[in-house]
């Protein structure tokens, strides 16, 4: 890189940028804290705000009020700004709260400062075993003699035949402890290396999508051409090296014997002494269902813009009305140099950002109102022979007698059946009293009712007679 280059990374790079923010700290440990370390793909803004919170308010404990004194809402909007491009804040389909996720500049500038923190200790043997493993691949795979390919392999197989010898023979070599902690090592840094390659290939994609969509806002030619270009641009993505890589990558991790063999070894690898010794993270178990994750959220990345950019060149009006795609053209190529070149004063801004629809028809017909007719008649006082009596012995069931025998019962038991209450509290004022216990039974939440038992209930009513009722198994319960 030379010194233009340089310059030109100082001022337009997020991950440079970062790294000379004032609030560097703050932002990289949270970031760190929630996205990374636990490979969390991307979480809703309440639950985000949340984490910022509590963070700023245990930092503004030990370190004093004065020190970050703007709100996490402010903090994650100045974040996810594209001056700034340390977070991207989205909307997922079908959801109207926006999500946040880490960019691949965002986590490239935290693995190189976790690089630089003192390492239990640098490891060089099995990157040198990597590289003489790496280059022979590359060598065999390359040899198309097939009388030099079989040597190899007959070299191979002398090996082999030679090592099982010597373990037939009892002599087995064993790896020491420091062989053991440095691959489990360099298989711990590759693993999340890894997964900070996914964000990069999500990041890529989009890039190609706006650069898409800026092509077709500025483009001047033909439809045909134009969808040409786009399509053979996007097969040779897809032949790329990255895009064959990809793909391999992704064909060889959905094997399910693949999966099945990874997971065994990493089991295995956790029950060694010198790797229980590191106290791994036990989250690389399950490193490999963290790369599924993330590559299917890679794909879903790539169906989804394929979606979209579909829909935006399947516009019929595009023919019908040029004079209309003319000014939205117009209009789109301005907003590219207003991104550019942002003026000095302020820009308008709308309060909302979606227009509210007040269809007629939604709207009820007009009903005159109900104007009563009351007719004017005068009461005359008559006479009856029949006997009011019954409205005056109507039966009145007191519920706090009820209620404080229940409190009474339970005081001696956790729970108790509504047939053992009404042992030791027989019912005196009949069916009207057992209606009221299914009443008060049917109020109170700590109450069970089962319909599919029942319990026999007896009493006697007024003249003596035994009555007797079937119930539903009631249960009351402190």
């Amino acid at each position: 890189m030379d010194h233009h280059e340089l310059v030109a990374l100082r001022q337009h790079h997020p991950a440079w940028r970062l790294l000379r923010a004032d609030n560097a700290p703050l932002i990289i440990s949270f970031l760190q804290h929630v996205f990374v370390i636990p490979n969390q793909r991307s979480l809703n803004q309440a639950s985000l705000a949340s984490k910022l919170d509590d963070m700023l308010y245990s930092l503004q404990q030990s370190l004093g009020e004065h020190h970050y004194p703007r709100s996490s809402g402010a903090y994650l909007d100045d974040w996810a700004d594209n001056s700034n491009g340390w977070l991207r804040k989205f909307y997922p389909p079908g959801s109207d709260e926006p999500h946040y996720e880490l960019t691949a500049a965002t986590e490239k500038a935290i693995e190189w400062l976790t690089s630089l923190c003192k390492r239990q200790f640098v490891g060089t043997e099995s990157r040198l075993l990597a590289i003489f493993d790496l280059l022979r691949q590359v060598v065999e795979g390359s040899e198309s003699d097939p009388d030099t390919r079989i040597a190899e392999l007959e070299k191979r197989k002398a090996a082999l035949d030679a090592e099982i010898s010597r373990i037939r023979a009892g002599q087995v070599e064993l790896m020491d402890e420091t062989r053991v902690r440095e691959r489990f090592l360099e298989v711990s840094a590759s693993a999340r290396s890894l997964l900070a390659d996914f964000r990069e290939v999500e990041q890529n994609f989009r890039d190609l999508d706006r650069e898409v969509r800026e092509r077709i806002a500025t483009w001047e030619g033909g439809k045909g051409e134009l969808l040409g270009e786009i399509f053979g641009e996007r097969d040779a993505i897809a032949d790329s090296d990255q895009g064959r890589s990809f793909r391999a990558f992704w064909e060889f991790l959905m094997s399910p014997s693949r999966q099945e063999e990874l997971s065994e070894l990493l089991h295995k690898v956790f029950s060694l002494p010198p790797v229980k010794s590191l106290e791994p993270d036990r989250r690389l178990l399950r490193m490999h269902y963290d790369w599924l994750e993330a590559g299917e959220a890679a794909q879903r990345t790539v169906a989804r813009l394929s979606e979209q950019l579909r829909r935006y060149l399947d516009d019929q009006a595009w023919l019908e009305n040029k004079r209309i795609m003319h000014l939205l053209r117009s209009i789109e190529s301005r907003a590219l140099t207003l991104r550019e070149q942002p003026p000095d004063n302020d820009i308008t801004t709308l309060d909302e950002a979606r227009v509210e629809l007040h269809l007629p028809l939604d709207r009820p017909l007009y009903s005159p109102p109900l104007k009563p007719r009351i007719a004017e008649q005068a009461l005359l006082e008559g006479t009856a022979d029949t006997d009011a009596d019954a409205l005056f012995n109507q039966i009145h069931v007191d519920k706090t007698r009820l209620l404080a025998n229940l409190r009474l019962a339970l005081r001696h038991q956790p729970r108790i059946s509504l047939g053992e209450l009404l042992q030791t509290y027989p019912l005196e004022q009949g069916l009207a009293e057992l209606v009221t216990w299914l009443e008060l039974a049917t109020a109170d939440r700590h109450s069970a009712i089962d319909e599919n038992q029942t319990q026999l209930v007896s009493w006697h009513d007024e003249r003596g007679h035994p009555r007797r009722a079937s119930v539903p198994l009631i249960i009351f319960s402190q």
